[in-house]
């Protein structure tokens, strides 16, 4: 029997999914480390020997991750390189009384909410006046700002409510306060994420507030870069777009995941809005912001989809020709009304039409980015990756977008802005040379 060690006990946290996700993790890493505790995110020394696996639930590629992740640490655990393993986040939240009947070997599953109950687990107090407050696994110049938890929308293929529940904003002084701490420690991009962006300040302010905490945001001194993502497209508020043009340091950059283009998919979905208002919607938000980059996101094989429904969707894709498009194969949840469809296409199916609708978008990046070439652009450092290095535009968010390659013999710091003239462009990125002021 292996003896309780007198080493002091360090925590590794793992975390799976999204960015909302990462925030969850940043703010437990920062109640651990305000408990005295010694905790680390991804940690690829293996010195820890405790695990917190934050699992994603969201779809079935997601959840095969997150089993697979937990089964790992148990496995560890079960060598003694590990003395305990607990697992919180969405896939506990959904199926906690499965996993708890199929993997006893883990010492505790939490919810998504149960921030409290895991720091019981150290024997370590929540402290309340450390809202904002969280150990940043992003680089230091960049920050996710998680404006609001749950969502009210009823989409039907969605199983985000059943894991996070009800929208609840946070307040505009908290997330105010929080950024201004952020840029105090170097962050230079703060990326709003929600699940739903745009219902934010209805439950506590009685209205869509987004637009006035955009404007506080903006505020900020040191605040060089504000970036949109998840904003839902029925009953969009306009004024969104006018402090976006107004405000120098928001991004002209809108993440408005569409789903599909077909009216009898959208109806299927639940989306509230129809492919002729989406069309008016886009066309507007570009009339009064002509600058602007619109990244979306489409699901494919979603139950009843057929092949006129995909030629429509394309069709859309080449009339409106999004700046980013994301796509997901749709994936058959457990108590969501979609559920109750016939889930008729196969994975091989969804995943080849899936295929075929980014083949048409490929093509209009690839055109949208030849635009580019001539032109001098504001790029934001991120890294310097095989002897060069990499950044992003505005109109380009981390990981899901373009990003510039640049060489320099003069040496780029991350976190600092360049003046880039495009020399090159491709499918999903662009190549560039400084530009001496």
């Amino acid at each position: 029997m292996k003896t309780k060690s007198l080493k002091r006990d360090k925590v590794n946290i793992i975390t799976l999914g999204c960015s909302k996700n990462l925030v969850d993790s940043e703010v437990l890493s920062g109640q651990l480390a305000a408990n005295d505790i010694d905790v680390v995110h991804e940690n690829e020394k293996k010195d820890h020997n405790i695990v917190i696996v934050n699992t994603c639930g969201f779809i079935d590629k997601a959840k095969e991750e997150s089993i697979n992740t937990i089964l790992d640490q148990v496995t560890l655990k079960k060598k003694g390189k590990l003395d305990k393993v607990y697992v919180t986040g969405c896939l506990s939240e959904r199926y906690k009384q499965n996993l708890e009947d199929e993997i006893p070997e883990v010492d505790a599953f939490f919810g998504t909410m149960e921030l409290p109950m895991i720091l019981k687990q150290f024997e370590a107090d929540y402290k309340a006046e450390l809202i904002g407050e969280r150990l940043l696994s992003t680089p230091q110049h960049y920050a996710y700002l998680k404006i609001s938890e749950g969502c009210n929308r009823t989409c039907s293929f969605c199983a985000i409510p059943l894991m996070r529940g009800k929208h609840i904003s946070r307040s505009i002084e908290d997330l105010v306060n929080e950024a201004k701490n952020l840029v105090k420690r170097g962050v230079k991009e703060i990326m709003l994420i929600a699940q739903e962006l745009t219902y934010y300040g209805l439950d506590i302010y009685k209205e869509r507030s987004l637009p006035k905490l955009l404007n506080e945001l903006a505020d900020i001194e040191g605040l060089e870069w504000i970036r949109l993502h998840y904003a839902y497209p029925s009953k969009f508020p306009m004024e969104i777009i006018d402090v976006m043009r107004e405000r120098k340091n928001i991004c002209n950059y809108l993440d408005i995941p569409l789903q599909h283009a077909a009216n009898n998919m959208l109806k299927a979905m639940r989306r509230n809005i129809t492919r002729e208002e989406m069309e008016e919607l886009v066309t507007e938000i570009r009339r009064r912001n002509p600058d602007i980059a619109i990244r979306t996101t489409l699901i494919a094989g979603f139950p009843g989809e057929t092949r006129e429904d995909v030629e429509e969707l394309k069709a859309f894709l080449e009339k409106m020709r999004f700046d980013r498009v994301g796509i997901f194969s749709y994936s058959h949840e457990e108590n969501t009304s979609a559920h109750d469809l016939e889930d008729n296409i196969s994975q091989e199916e969804k995943e080849a039409r899936a295929q075929e609708i980014m083949e048409v978008q490929q093509e209009i990046s690839y055109e949208k980015n030849q635009e580019k070439v001539g032109q001098t652009l504001r790029v934001l450092i991120d890294k310097k990756e095989a002897g060069k290095y990499l950044g992003r535009t505005e109109f380009d968010s981390v990981e899901v977008d373009n990003e510039v390659v640049i060489e320099s013999k003069k040496k780029l710091i991350p976190g600092t802005f360049v003046n880039v003239k495009i020399t090159k462009a491709y499918d999903y990125d662009l190549v560039g040379e400084v530009v001496e002021d």
